[in-house]
């Protein structure tokens, strides 16, 4: 398969350019399986048929405690009647999704001599005077408004109209077997010296057997730190349980009472103490509940065991006074309170601290009955931590068992390698060990790390019978034992894995053999066994008899078992399993196999399914959880046709398997390890067990895998997690990653979604060395993980996709589109601003006299210079290269007073001119500038050595410094000969990377200027504070024409300023009373990211806001909502009104459309749903809704301005809250486009088209914006409806991907919120593959984590596959003046590879 290989920054790994533009092949090619192949023996095939045990019903095992199925949804003691069942609101009926529809309201009709402002409608259509006023007009609006639909209309799981549905495969095979028979255990056998209750043996070993060793406990060189004897551990828990009930607290006021539930908190490495703590318990009858020491405030699963100490009502730990010592403290030597644990008092049970009971106490000491005994913590596959109580019967009646299943007699020695405190661990080397007076030898986790070989050499020396291990402990044994040649493992009578039961335990148990048969060990001692936290030991291997057939095995086909079946591999080894069995069930225990999903029902003899089981042996519930025991601890089977199979319920033991023949147990996997993928189950450790066969693993270590799925688009993905050597590289790492992709995919048939490799000791593991699933689970999900190689394959795996939209041919006409529209009575689009009257004067010449006459002379002087030094013609070209200031307005009416067009060009970064020079030339190049107006410092920048190494400063056209003139005048000073005269070109790069400039003319500078005035209501007495840059588009007219045609004063702040004072924006606001401020987005965001914290101290300092009367945001863009309401937001504390802020719109065609004037209604939000967004259909829904986009209007529309929404194809007018480009005519519009090389087309196309139908004579001209108008319930000035427009994106900027159209803010929008981290986004296409650019504002080793979410958050909500992850540092995003985002210019630097990204992630 050939991949490109992620690029890193720190990599030694270096591209060429060519490399990193080159997409990537998704195709897959074979590679030589040979070396993939698992270690599999092959065995006597699994035999079909099963043999039936004896008629099994046996209705007094137990008293019927309940005849209710499991799906029964009672719960918490409730009383089995019907519940009010609330409404589903996750799925409708089809009649229900009809009515969805939106029903056109009945046509209106309005009689001849009615006129619009005589007579208007209410929300229901009913008329009213235009005397009632608008508030209460508002308010009877909102009274009749029909009220919402409700709740589920609007949010139905819309998941069957976006999935592809892949359909079944006949081939899939299916179970055809007859029904499974249950499969009853042998009986348990009555020993007539078995004690009534544990503590009645403890008691008796305690007095009889006194010297008898009990527990030895190694230190951790493996060698022997103590041995309990039975009469120390009987003297020790008495003491500790008398000291529990009389000692704490008062006579009368006793902490602890009978029942109470007790943390027992030991490390593993102390099993003494554990052990006294354990039976002290359980002579005291409190109720220990063992858990892990907590060894920070953040250890991994530290809440969950919270919530299970909550849900038991723990208040009180027992500890030891090593581990007491141990515990994370506050600065006041207080042990701190664990991240959501309960309020805990701490007991230390050490000896010294304990009382000798008086000789009238006697521990109180009953038969085993259904109380509590002890709970045993289990965590589930979602992390919770439950606590499973075990009855004191069901603890007697399980030692029981398995001293009958395993054959244990009075004073054997038993090896144990397990946790103590819980499992396997405890049952055999606490509970049973105790029971039988064996003596147990305990083998700590820590002893194990520093000497894996210690537990053989117990065995060795102490010539023990039994030993209880896990595969991990099987290997290490293996990997260290060329140490030990004098190793004799022939005492062993029984071998019990613990872990047996997972399918790739086989290997383990096979190499072990080999290794260690020369030492003695005989093959018939391996004990596989299968263990539930619910129903205890649920099968055991018993001992074979020497030179016994060993059991027989089944080699299964991953095919049939993703589908749930059982089926013998005969063809393809690599994609065989083969399973040992684990045994018969335990004694006076009954089995059946159920499906693992919906009702209980019997799975059939050749189908997988969960193990259920019904024991008194078994635990009892979830300690205080009532609704979640009843589905796991009273399950009653049905039969095929859904009725019970009898009244005894059965516990689920979440192990999937079947029975095989001779009634054995073969067990392929837990439910919690089950991650179902299109429908087909895979297991977890098996899919680990093909990583690790991939190759002799020198890239990762063998125990620390983690395999999990996580929903992303309605469906499972896998995600493999493991911990990379510190010495692989990153080929080889790249190398691996790869084959286990292809062992994977040929093995199991399933797509990986997500591979990530992290360092070495990073994963959270659990107390006894394994990883934390869980933690590892939502570090990934957070972006935590921090992994250090990643590869990630949505292309291969996300099968169901919706197909492309094929766009089809339009075959309505305009004409009939619009008789549509009036038919299903929605208005034609459009909206008018209002009457703009005449214009008195468009002589601006004049009007700079009569305002400001320094202005006017400065205006002179240039003019003078022009005429004498210039050589210039009437009509000629100029550009004005200043920095934002005076000069910049007085060289503008310089050139006007010389009869020659000014052209206003930003001038060049001087700590960037490599970047910012080149655009300042091509402008002066494609306006045929005749002469350059700037300031000396600028002209020397023009002329230097730095500015010629990237452009050519020979050429320059003449350069003229306005600094230091001579005080002359003109002769004359010229007046254009008609209004429709060039005034000036408005030059603007356009965020595609399109430079385009217009022609002004004098007209249309007049009439925008009045049009502004008029909205604004500018007069002369007004003081306004502008803060834009002034070069192009409404900053320009504002900055320069409209205070000069209005006469108000104009505060100009020029955006740059704020880089050095932040506050100097708001504070000018705030010390002149500004009632009407101008701003950019980016000054918008600078404040809102710069002075978001600091309102306090703006406060303090008497900075007041609440005179802003408007705040409007100049752009050419969608409104950027969510900015806009933080600033509101953040400021209110200051004062500013929340109704302050709006927005406003201008294109290249027309510099002002919209604009939020002081007269109109507040600018009104829709909500919108995206996907018929990139289907160009507008869809209005509530708020809150899935996949809603919220939209702000753009303002107000100016007086004198027309605008129509137009299909863009067509060219016909589209109804009201239809999706198209808007159109518009003004007298303010722009004369054309300056000369882009002849293309009168476009000039025609884009300056003065017509519609194709229904107005053929209006001339409009094209924005290149979609959007929408929508008639709100609000009102204008003049008492109509007032029309919203609401821009939704420009059409240069859309990306067709997979037949529709994405706004790329929208994407970027998704990708910000995935990562604290993202600071900045940006997406184009490249090759048809989508690429998006995250700037990180973390650190480095955040890096990685991003291209899962970044992948995942845009697969969630728009449905396409990300080809390209980049991560790149903050700020390399290009970004304009008026704050767009440049994603041409980014585009370009990815192609020629000058990103310096810190990595880049290829998505196959």
């Amino acid at each position: 398969m050939a991949l490109p290989m992620p690029t890193k920054r720190r990599s030694a790994f270096v591209q060429s350019p060519i490399d990193t533009c080159t997409p990537p092949d998704t195709s897959s090619a074979s590679e030589d399986e040979g070396s993939l192949r698992r270690k599999a023996a092959l065995s006597a095939v699994l035999a079909q048929s099963l043999q039936s045990p004896d008629y099994w019903i046996n209705r007094s095992v137990q008293s019927s405690s309940t005849s209710s199925s499991a799906s029964s949804t009672l719960s918490h003691g409730e009383p089995k009647t019907q519940p009010h069942v609330p409404p589903d609101v996750t799925s409708s009926t089809p009649q229900e999704r009809g009515s969805r529809v939106d029903l056109p309201p009945a046509v209106r009709g309005m009689s001849r001599g009615q006129s619009r402002s005589s007579m208007l409608d209410t929300a229901d259509g009913v008329p009213v005077s235009s005397r009632v006023s608008t508030k209460i007009q508002q308010l009877l609006n909102t009274l009749k408004r029909p009220k919402r639909p409700p709740l589920s209309e609007f949010f139905v799981d819309d998941s069957e109209e976006i999935v592809e549905v892949p359909q079944p495969d006949p081939n899939t095979p299916k179970p055809e077997g007859r029904q499974i028979i249950p499969v009853k255990g042998e009986p348990l056998g009555v020993v007539s010296n078995w004690p009534p209750a544990l503590q009645a043996a403890l008691a008796r070993w305690g007095a009889t057997q006194a010297k008898s060793p009990a527990l030895t406990a190694l230190d951790i060189t493996g060698k022997p730190l103590y041995t309990l004897t039975y009469g120390k551990l009987w003297s020790r828990s008495l003491k500790l349980a008398y000291t529990l009930l009389n000692k704490l607290g008062t006579k009368t006021e006793p902490v602890l009472q009978p029942g109470d539930r007790v943390a027992l908190v030991y490390p593993n490495s102390d099993p003494g103490m554990f052990w006294v703590a354990f039976y002290g318990c359980l002579l005291a009858e409190v109720i220990p509940v063992p858990i892990e020491v907590p060894l920070s405030r953040q250890d991994a699963g530290s809440q969950q065991i919270g919530f299970l100490l909550g849900s038991c009502g723990v208040s009180l730990a027992l500890t030891s006074e090593v581990c007491l010592k141990g515990l994370p403290k506050t600065p006041n030597g207080e042990i701190i309170q664990f991240k959501g644990w309960p309020r805990m008092k701490w007991v230390v049970t050490d000896t010294k601290y304990l009382t000798k009971p008086s000789k009238d106490w006697q521990p109180h000491i009953p038969t085993a009955n259904t109380d509590t005994a002890y709970i045993e913590y289990k965590a589930s596959k979602e992390g919770t931590v439950m606590g499973v109580a075990v009855s004191k019967i069901s603890m007697l009646t399980h030692c029981q068992a398995l001293s009958q299943a395993c054959g244990y007699c009075e004073g054997e020695t038993l090896v144990n390698v397990l946790d103590c405190k819980k499992d396997m661990g405890m049952w055999h080397g606490v509970l049973t060990s105790v029971m039988n007076r064996i003596h147990t030898i305990t083998v700590p986790y820590a002893v194990m790390k520093a000497c894996p070989m210690s537990w053989v050499q117990r065995v060795h020396i102490h010539k023990a019978r039994v030993a209880l291990v896990k595969c991990r402990d099987l290997h290490w044994a293996m990997m260290a034992h060329k140490d030990q040649r004098d190793t004799n493992l022939s005492s062993i009578r029984m071998l019990i894995v613990a872990d047996g039961a997972n399918p790739w335990s086989v290997s383990s148990c096979d190499a072990f053999l080999n290794v260690f048969q020369s030492h003695g060990l005989k093959p018939e001692v391996i004990c596989p066994c299968a263990t539930s936290p619910e129903a205890l030991t649920v099968a055991i291997r018993r001992p074979g008899a020497r030179g016994a057939p060993l059991p027989a095995r089944a080699i299964l086909s991953m095919g049939g078992l993703s589908h749930g079946v059982i089926r013998v591999n005969t063809e393809d080894k690599n994609s065989a399993l083969t399973v040992q069995d684990v045994g018969h069930i335990m004694p006076g225990a009954l089995m059946c196999i159920v499906k693992p999903d919906g009702s209980p029902q019997l799975c059939k003899t050749d189908e997988i399914g969960e193990i259920v089981i019904n024991s008194r042996a078994g635990g009892t519930m979830y300690y205080g959880l009532p609704g979640v025991t009843k589905n796991t601890f009273e399950v009653i089977p049905v039969n095929q046709a859904g009725a019970p199979i009898g009244e005894i319920p059965f516990t689920r033991t979440g192990l999937l398997g079947f029975v095989g023949p001779g009634s054995l147990v073969f067990v392929v996997g837990k439910i919690e390890g089950l991650l179902m993928v299109s429908g087909r189950r895979h297991n977890a450790d098996d899919l680990v067990a093909t990583a690790l066969a991939v190759e002799p693993v020198k890239t990762v270590y063998r125990g620390r895998i983690a395999v999990f799925s996580v929903t992303v688009f309605y469906d499972e993905r896998i995600v493999i997690v493991a911990e990379q050597r510190p010495d692989a590289s990153e080929e080889d790492s790249f190398q691996w990653m790869s084959r286990v992709l292809q062992a994977i995919d040929s093995i199991h048939q399933v797509g990986l979604y997500c591979l990530a490799l992290v360092p070495a000791n990073t994963l959270p593991k659990t107390p006894l060395g394994g990883i934390h699933i869980c933690e590892t689970k939502q570090n990934f999900l957070e972006g935590n993980l921090h992994p250090c190689n990643i590869l990630m394959c949505p292309h291969t795996c996300v099968t169901n996709l919706p197909k492309p939209r094929q766009k089809q041919p339009v075959d309505v006409g305009p004409a009939s589109m619009l008789v549509g529209n009036l038919v299903a009575g929605k208005r034609i689009a459009q909206a008018i601003g209002r009457e703009l009257g005449v214009v008195e004067d468009q002589d601006l010449i004049r009007k700079v006299i009569s305002a400001v006459l320094p202005l006017f002379s400065l205006a002179e002087k240039i003019t003078a210079t022009l005429m004498e030094r210039g050589g210039l013609n009437t009509g000629d070209n100029v550009v004005l290269l200043y920095p934002p200031g005076i000069d910049l307005i007085a060289a503008f009416y310089g050139c006007l007073y010389a009869g020659v067009i000014p052209v206003t060009v930003r001038p060049p970064h001087p700590q960037n001119l490599a970047a910012t020079l080149p655009t300042v030339r091509m402008i002066i190049d494609v306006s045929k500038a005749a002469c350059i107006l700037t300031t000396q410092p600028l002209m020397r920048i023009l002329r230097s050595r730095e500015a010629a190494a990237s452009v050519n400063v020979k050429t320059w056209p003449t350069i003229i410094d306005t600094d230091d003139l001579p005080r002359k005048r003109p002769p004359h000073i010229y007046k254009p000969p008609t209004a429709e005269m060039l005034a000036y070109l408005d030059f603007s790069v356009s965020t595609t990377g399109m430079l385009t400039g217009v022609k002004m003319s004098h007209a249309a500078v007049s009439t925008l200027c009045r049009s502004i005035k008029l909205q604004c209501e500018l007069y002369s007495s007004r003081q306004i504070a502008i803060c834009l840059d002034p070069y192009c588009g409404l900053g320009f007219v504002l900055w320069c024409l409209s205070s000069v045609y209005s006469g108000h004063q104009s505060i100009l702040i020029p955006p740059l300023e704020l880089e050095s004072s932040l506050p100097v924006w708001l504070s000018t606001l705030s010390q002149y009373k500004i009632r009407d401020t101008f701003c950019s987005y980016s000054v918008m965001e600078l404040c809102t990211k710069g002075l978001g914290t600091q309102t306090e101290m703006l406060k303090a300092r008497g900075l007041n806001l609440s005179c802003v009367r408007s705040c409007v945001v100049i752009a050419e863009e969608r409104p950027r909502l969510t900015l806009t309401q933080s600033f509101s937001k953040l400021f209110k504390d200051l004062g500013l009104s929340p109704r302050a802020v709006s927005t406003a719109f201008g294109s290249r065609v027309n510099l002002a459309i919209c604009l939020q004037g002081t007269a109109g209604p507040d600018p009104s939000t829709v909500y919108v749903d995206m996907k018929s967004l990139r289907h160009d259909r507008v869809r209005l829904v509530e708020r809150g809704a899935p996949q809603s986009l919220p939209l702000m209007e753009s303002g107000t529309i100016l007086p004198g301005v027309r605008v129509i929404i137009v299909n863009p194809e067509t060219r016909g007018p589209l109804g009201d809250s239809h999706l198209g480009e808007i159109w518009v005519s003004s007298a303010h519009s722009a004369s054309g486009y300056y000369t882009i090389y002849g293309e009168e087309s476009l000039q025609a196309d884009h300056f003065n088209t017509r519609l194709s139908f229904g107005e053929p004579h209006t001339l409009w001209a094209r924005t290149g914006y979609l959007g929408f108008i929508k008639r709100t319930e609000l009102l204008d000035a003049s008492g109509d409806r007032h029309d919203a427009l609401f821009v939704v994106g420009s059409l240069d900027e859309t990306l067709e991907l997979r037949g529709l159209r994405y706004h790329p803010i929208d994407i970027e929008t998704s990708v910000s919120r995935a990562h604290r981290s993202i600071a900045e986004s940006a997406v184009f296409t490249w090759t048809n593959l989508l690429v998006v650019v995250a700037e990180l504002s973390g650190s480095e080793q955040e890096a990685l984590d991003l291209v899962p979410l970044v992948t995942n958050v845009v697969l969630e909500e728009h449905h396409l596959i990300v080809g390209v992850v980049v991560i790149v540092d903050p700020g390399v995003i290009p970004i304009n003046s008026r704050g767009e985002k440049q994603r041409m210019h980014l585009r370009d630097s990815f192609l020629a590879d000058q990103l310096d990204p810190i990595y880049v992630a290829y998505n196959m």
